[in-house]
């Protein structure tokens, strides 16, 4: 069912210091942003996103970074996902051709499955 890696996310209070590590000292590059919001993609289409404190969208990222675990078919994953115990966030989310549904597992940290067309 998961096929890798296709996105991370972050929130911090130390927003400034999280942006300029990963464009000075990790070489990324923001591909669009605004306030309190930058989004780096890498070189194999993964993304990273960090949010600031200002951000009230992404509240429930409260136990650290939330990894995105990229699937063929969300509704599916979903459903496997929660017969084996995961308790999803709210509603899957799309967004052009992408989607992506918040959980939080057995062991209490919140992850998310990530559909992105090949």
């Amino acid at each position: 069912m998961i096929k890798g890696l296709a996105w991370l996310g972050v929130r911090t209070e130390r927003y400034e210091e999280l942006v300029e590590f990963l464009r000075e000292g990790m070489g990324l590059s923001i591909d669009h942003g605004s306030t309190d919001f930058s989004a780096f993609e890498l070189p194999d289409g993964s993304t990273v996103e960090v949010f600031g404190p200002s951000d009230r969208d992404h509240t429930h990222f409260s136990t650290g970074p939330v990894a995105g675990f990229l699937v063929d078919d969300i509704e599916r994953a979903r459903r496997d996902m929660e017969a084996a115990g995961a308790e999803f966030i709210g509603p899957i989310h799309h967004w052009e051709n992408q989607a992506w549904s918040h959980f939080r597992a057995p062991d209490g940290n919140v992850y998310e499955v990530t559909y992105k067309p090949s």
